[in-house]
């Protein structure tokens, strides 16, 4: 682990939420909310990550492809 990995920050989050969590990880191989909190979060940003990976056109390129493929016979 890094020395990144090592340093931490406390962030607050509502008292009904966290005993939400800690009622879900009971059983789990989460030791703490917290444990939880960031698996989540690290979850969350990664698929964020992909999706922004993935290309996707805007509706200007896409009337663009559409506009050759027109051009070009494969559209009417």
């Amino acid at each position: 682990m890094g020395d990144e990995e090592r340093k931490y920050t406390t962030v607050s989050i509502p008292k009904p939420l966290y005993d939400k969590i800690k009622k879900r990880i009971e059983g789990t191989g989460f030791t703490s909310v917290s444990d939880y909190v960031t698996y989540v979060l690290r979850e969350v940003l990664a698929s964020l990550e992909e999706e922004e990976k993935e290309e996707v056109f805007s509706e200007e390129e896409e009337e663009k492809v559409k506009e050759r493929l027109r051009a070009l016979g494969y559209l009417d």
